[in-house]
């Protein structure tokens, strides 16, 4: 009796292994990531899990979109974003292994699975071809994914369709283009730096925050990135309204090195 379970032990042990080690495999094949070289991705998976969770709540809401290539997107716009999203961007290899140890250990002490510290290239390794849950499974193919992306596209190629998809408001608006239209009635390309601050503040929940908003956290979030940007000579400060606003925002961070962002974001990812 012993020994037959010890046999039925190892077989479901060896089938377990079989069975994971073709799905690393498979992960290895597909999806066809070396496509995205030079072809658009017309729609993605979280977009169309945002149809499905229109429908079933009963809203008819439509995806709003506009390809735009990386040329004709606000240097500006790009910089905040990667400050307020990945500010290790250019120098990572798809993973900022510093911020997901501390999402880890911040997970441990808060007793919840959230593994946040998503890079770009995660976030959009997600939200090209995976659901927005957070089980363990979907993190190691986001991983996976994340890696090939890595390796068969360039970094400026994964910002630029990074910038077309992602989500930024509650009713359907995804892409630069389309939010710059929305929220200030102009092009990505004419985004200024007050603008871009705002726009890259409410990425990490975008249903909730408004680029126009007067929330305590936009506002904040907003200014922190901007300076950053005026330190870093990206932008030459006016004395205007932002400019105020920074001021007040930011104002502990002025005569210290780059202030992390995480100090302000309510991460949802």
């Amino acid at each position: 009796m012993k020994r037959e379970k010890k046999t039925l032990f190892k077989r479901i042990i060896v089938f377990s292994f079989a069975v994971l080690s073709v799905f690393i495999a498979f992960q290895f094949v597909y999806p066809n990531v070396s496509k995205l070289k030079k072809e658009n991705p017309r729609k993605t998976a979280f977009m169309e899990y945002r149809e499905e969770e229109w429908a079933s709540e009963g809203k008819r809401y439509k995806i709003q979109q506009v390809w735009v290539p990386y040329r004709a997107i606000s240097p500006y716009l790009i910089k905040a974003v990667l400050i307020g999203e990945d500010d290790k961007f250019w120098q990572h290899e798809g993973f900022d292994y510093d911020a997901m140890q501390k999402a880890i250990e911040k997970d441990i002490k808060a007793k919840k699975f959230k593994l946040g510290g998503s890079t770009i290239s995660q976030q959009l390794a997600k939200n090209l071809y995976l659901s927005p849950s957070k089980n363990p499974l979907r993190k190691i193919r986001e991983a996976l994914i994340t890696w090939r992306m890595e390796r068969a596209l360039t970094k400026k190629r994964i910002l630029e369709i990074y910038l077309n998809i992602a989500e930024w408001g509650d009713r359907g608006i995804f892409g630069i283009e389309a939010a710059a239209r929305s929220y200030y009635g102009t092009s990505a390309a004419a985004l200024g730096p007050e603008e871009a601050a705002r726009l890259a503040a409410v990425l990490p929940n975008p249903r909730k925050f408004n680029p126009l908003g007067t929330s305590r956290y936009v506002v904040n979030r907003s200014a922190l990135i901007y300076s950053i940007m005026v330190r870093r000579g990206i932008v030459v400060p006016e004395y205007d309204e932002m400019e105020m606003n920074s001021s007040r925002g930011a104002e502990d961070h002025n005569n210290a090195p780059d202030t992390p962002i995480e100090a302000i974001q309510p991460s949802s990812r």
